[in-house]
């Protein structure tokens, strides 16, 4: 792989793992109500999770979708659901001091299992395996991976500590409710792309 062609895959890295998305808005909600210490293993499922992800979409998955075209279809469908509920999930969570039951952020792996019903997960895996290592060899593959890996990290952090910094302003129930059922909104909004492509 070039160099122009390492700092275009990391340029497409960053504006794809920093500007908002489902992870994005996950981990600011989960910043702000649990703060940035309880959401390391979510940051981390995150970033680790896609890099798994990139590593077996390159290493044959993109073939499955090639030849299974409905497969597109269910994991839509199976993305708007599991969406929705998280969306559900964000705009009735409590802060984790009032020991409400669903009180608590994500875990390290529900943090990785959700990539694979994140719609811009996918987007960003598919694309980055085929613009950047259309041939599919293990070490074009590991480089996109590990390029993401590096440059992710540090992107889904930032959202963490802006809802975290933002947890400063939200200790009024109602201003914390409002943000929740906000950041539950922009979840939703985020799958217009999803369910009604151009």
């Amino acid at each position: 792989m070039t160099t122009d062609l390492i700092l275009a895959l990391a340029l497409f890295a960053f504006v794809s793992s920093i500007t908002p998305e489902p992870n994005n808005l996950m981990l600011m909600a989960s910043g702000a109500n649990f703060g940035f210490r309880r959401t390391i293993p979510h940051m981390l499922g995150v970033a680790l999770g896609f890099v798994f992800m990139v590593v077996l979409v390159g290493a044959g998955l993109i073939q499955v979708f090639d030849a299974f075209p409905f497969s597109y279809t269910v994991l839509k469908v199976v993305s708007v659901i599991y969406l929705l509920y998280l969306a559900w999930k964000i705009a009735n969570a409590a802060p984790a001091e009032t020991g409400n039951a669903n009180g608590h952020p994500m875990t390290f792996v529900q943090a990785a299992a959700f990539q694979w019903v994140n719609p811009k997960a996918w987007a960003m895996a598919l694309t980055a395996i085929s613009a950047y290592a259309p041939d599919q060899t293990f070490w074009a593959i590991l480089l996109v991976a590990a390029l993401f890996g590096a440059v992710n990290l540090p992107s889904v952090s930032s959202w963490t500590v802006l809802g975290q910094q933002m947890a400063r302003f939200l200790t009024n129930p109602r201003r914390l409710a409002l943000f929740n059922w906000t950041m539950a909104l922009l979840l939703v909004a985020s799958l217009y792309p999803v369910i009604w492509p151009h």
